[in-house]
C-alpha cells in the first residue's frame, strides 16, 4: 500500500517494499528508510537531491520518525542527487553518517569526484536529464561530515525485527560506479540495496549509468547477481520483489 504525505506530489510519495523497509520516492531517485516494528532506531540509506529535505522530513515524521530515532544515514556513493539532502537531515536529526571510504572525502567536499566515463548513449541520457525540470537537483550542494567510513565485508547492526533475527547490513564496495559506491546486502530478510550499480529503466534491470569504469561495473553487477535475494531497491527505478536474484541475473546494458 503506498502512504502520502498530506501535502506532497505523486513525486514524492512513500511506500513499503518490505515490513520494516520504506522506499521513498526522491524525484530523480529513491532513499530508503530501514526501522522494524518496535525497534526506536531507524536507517536512512541515501537522501535525494537538492530540495529534497522538507519533504523527507515530513515522510519520516508521517512514518513515526523523529528525529533522535534517525540513528544514521548511509549514503551508497557521492552523486548529488543521493547526498544533496545528508547535511540538513544530520542537522535536523543528529544522524551519524556512513560511506565508503574512498566517496568519504567527495562527500565531505574535500576533494571533486572523478568524471563518468560516458558513452554516446549516456551523452543523450544527462542531456535529457539537465535539459529538463530537474537540472536543479544536479546543483552543487553542501559538503556534509562522515562519520564512519566503511570498507568491503563490514557490517552494519540495523537490529532485531520483532519476534525474529537480528539483522546486520553486509557492505559491499562495488567500485565501477564511484570509487567508494557501496551495497547493502541484509540477508536474514532476503534484500539487497544496489545504490547506483543497478537500476530499474523501463521495466528492465540493467547496468548503472553514469560510471567510471563501465568493466568493473560489469564485476560489481556479477557479485550482486550472485545474492540470493528476493528483495532488489535500487538507486533509481521502481524495486524487484521476488525472485530478484533471477532478475539481476538477466540485467542488461541499456546505455552501451
Amino acid at each position: 500500500m503506498t502512504a502520502h504525505a498530506p501535502d506532497s506530489p505523486s513525486a514524492w510519495e512513500y511506500d513499503e517494499v518490505i515490513p520494516g523497509l520504506h522506499r521513498v520516492r526522491c524525484g530523480i531517485s529513491n532513499a530508503y528508510l530501514w526501522r522494524p516494528a518496535g525497534d526506536e532506531r531507524a536507517t536512512l540509506v541515501d537522501t535525494g537531491p537538492v530540495g529534497t529535505f522538507p519533504r523527507l522530513r515530513r515522510t519520516l515524521t508521517d512514518l513515526g520518525v523523529a528525529p533522535h530515532q534517525l540513528e544514521r544515514v548511509v549514503l551508497t556513493h557521492f552523486h548529488d542527487d543521493h547526498t544533496a539532502a545528508a547535511a540538513e537531515v544530520v542537522a535536523w536529526s543528529g544522524a551519524r553518517v556512513v560511506a565508503g571510504r574512498a566517496d568519504a572525502p567527495h562527500i565531505r567536499g574535500e576533494t571533486p569526484g572523478p568524471v563518468p566515463v560516458l558513452t554516446a548513449a549516456e551523452v543523450r541520457l544527462h542531456a535529457a536529464v539537465t535539459s529538463s525540470a530537474v537540472a536543479e537537483a544536479l546543483e552543487p550542494v553542501a559538503a556534509c561530515p562522515v562519520d564512519v567510513e566503511v570498507d568491503d565485508g563490514d557490517l552494519l547492526d540495523l537490529g532485531d525485527l520483532a519476534g525474529g533475527p537480528s539483522v546486520a547490513a553486509h557492505v559491499l564496495v562495488l567500485p565501477g560506479h564511484t570509487p567508494g559506491s557501496i551495497a547493502l546486502h541484509l540477508p536474514a530478510v532476503g534484500v539487497v540495496l544496489t545504490g547506483d550499480a543497478v537500476a530499474e529503466h523501463e521495466g528492465r534491470i540493467v547496468l548503472g549509468p553514469f560510471g567510471i569504469d563501465r568493466e568493473q561495473a560489469w564485476r560489481d553487477a556479477a557479485r550482486l547477481a550472485s545474492l540470493e535475494v528476493d528483495v532488489a531497491c535500487f538507486g533509481h527505478g521502481e524495486p524487484v520483489i521476488g525472485r530478484a536474484a533471477q532478475a539481476l541475473r538477466s540485467l542488461t546494458d541499456a546505455f552501451a
